[in-house]
């Protein structure tokens, strides 16, 4: 029989390593999009998903905003997840059979070429060395048919021009306090990496990224979920070490940090 001590330092260990956006999802939070529901919505809106579309979302984890694909009726909607959990929670809330999500990987997705109208990451790329990115949108252009919309939604640094030495600070410091590899990119450069995989910029919007703010959580998940999410902090030690830790760095740096969207298209020529 395991001790409870050993358990119980087992779980705070865990909780001390766990990335961030893994440990706020497992305190309840869903949208875990830097620049929150809103800005998921101007992308969407932007996207202009209709029934004649095959969406493509890489990395979807849990499915908050394949959810809100599903509600705009495309023709089909293929997840690549690497985690099996997480693909199993998409198909959960996929009620149409044209609807899947499948284990697979966001630079490789094994999907034939030019066979989807638009794709759609989130939170992903700035998770990745600058060589995946150029590696996922590469894939993105791949599987597109021409004219198809490639739409992201990234954590950004700011302003524009900010210095190489500033940016590499935030970074820094933004990984130690998330314990993940983030790499995020100012929006120019961002625009960059997707025109070096020959898209062309439709749209672009940022926002200022305020994700563990009071009234940002209550306008992502609401005030009965927020509660949850605050209450289950609240009574978890570690996390609640771990989330003001979190939190004060995004404050710290509230400056250079925010929210990006943009949707690229593939030429049709």
């Amino acid at each position: 029989m395991s001790n409870p001590d050993e358990t119980s330092a087992s779980r705070r260990q865990d909780l001390g390593a766990m990335p961030g956006h893994r440990l706020l999802a497992r305190m309840g939070k869903q949208v875990l999009r830097p620049g929150g529901r809103k800005l998921t919505d101007d992308l969407l809106a932007e996207l202009d998903i209709s029934a004649g579309d095959h969406v493509v979302e890489l990395a979807p984890g849990a499915g908050a905003t394949a959810k809100l694909v599903f509600e705009r009726n495309p023709s089909g909607y293929t997840g690549i997840e690497r985690d099996e959990q997480a693909a199993a929670q998409v198909n959960t809330k996929a009620k149409n059979y044209r609807y899947q999500c499948i284990v697979g990987t966001a630079h490789e997705t094994r999907l034939s070429s030019r066979s989807c109208h638009v794709v759609l990451c989130e939170a992903h790329l700035a998770m990745q060395t600058e060589d995946r990115m150029r590696k996922i949108a590469d894939e993105a252009f791949r599987i597109l048919r021409p004219g198809g919309r490639f739409g992201i939604h990234e954590l950004c640094l700011r302003p524009d021009s900010l210095e190489a030495e500033s940016q590499e600070r935030v970074r820094e410091e933004l990984a130690r306090a998330t314990q993940a590899g983030v790499h995020p990119l100012t929006a120019p450069d961002w625009e960059a990496l997707l025109v070096r995989a020959g898209f062309q910029i439709r749209y672009q919007s940022t926002v200022a990224m305020r994700i563990l703010e009071p009234l940002r959580l209550i306008k992502d998940e609401g005030i009965a979920s927020t509660a949850r999410i605050v209450l289950n902090i609240v009574r978890t030690p570690a996390a609640r070490q771990r989330v003001l830790a979190m939190r004060r760095m995004f404050r710290q740096h509230a400056q250079h940090l925010g929210a990006v969207a943009i949707v690229a298209v593939k030429p049709k020529g």
